[in-house]
């Protein structure tokens, strides 16, 4: 489990592909404290650490990830959003993202909203109505607030330490996004059609 508060913004520094991948991934965290698979959410995917080194950790990606991810594009080079797993007891700043990734989501606007950046983004069609006004969702492991909904569409607000302290930032029109949408409105919808 996850926060979705980004500690740190990672760089791709290596790829191995063949049906799987492998990636190989720069950070500033303390390695010395990550265990040999532990689990680091990667731009909204958990994903596993299998070896690492004083700045750096690599991680194994299946073709299934990679299929219904942004993973599957990451190049050298890529900035990534990292988060380490939550510890029990912890201080539960955003809300309750499990890593697991549910869709992509394209921008699809961006502008300035005062000192913050106002965004919009498409939802996968079988993921819209998990998304409500005033609730919270994962956009490439960030646990934010919704702000509207209209139909597929759904607009955030970015403040400037986010834009700073994320890749969000630098995200532009166009560009696809990993979504995970709320654990508590996938489990009510569940519930509402047995």
């Amino acid at each position: 489990m996850f926060t979705g508060l980004i500690t740190d913004i990672g760089e791709v520094r290596a790829v191995e592909r063949e049906t799987d991948a492998r990636f190989v991934i720069g950070t500033a965290y303390d390695l010395a404290a990550v265990s040999i698979g532990a689990s680091i959410a990667c731009s909204g995917a958990c994903l596993t650490v299998v070896e690492k080194g004083a700045d750096w950790f690599s991680v194994d990606v299946s073709a299934e990830t990679l299929s219904c991810t942004t993973l599957g594009e990451w190049q050298v080079g890529r900035r990534i959003n990292l988060e380490k797993s939550l510890r029990l007891g912890a201080e539960l700043g955003g809300h309750l993202v499990q890593g697991h990734v549910d869709g992509i989501a394209p921008v699809t606007d961006r502008r300035p909203d005062g000192e913050s950046i106002r965004f919009e983004f498409e939802a996968p069609a079988e993921l819209s109505r998990f998304i409500a006004r005033k609730g919270s969702i994962s956009l490439d492991g960030i646990s934010l607030t919704v702000n509207e909904v209209a139909g597929r569409r759904f607009g955030v607000n970015i403040i400037p330490h986010t834009a700073k302290q994320t890749t969000l930032g630098t995200t532009e029109l166009g560009q696809k996004v990993n979504l995970e949408v709320d654990l508590l409105a996938r489990y009510v919808a569940r519930l509402q059609s047995d």
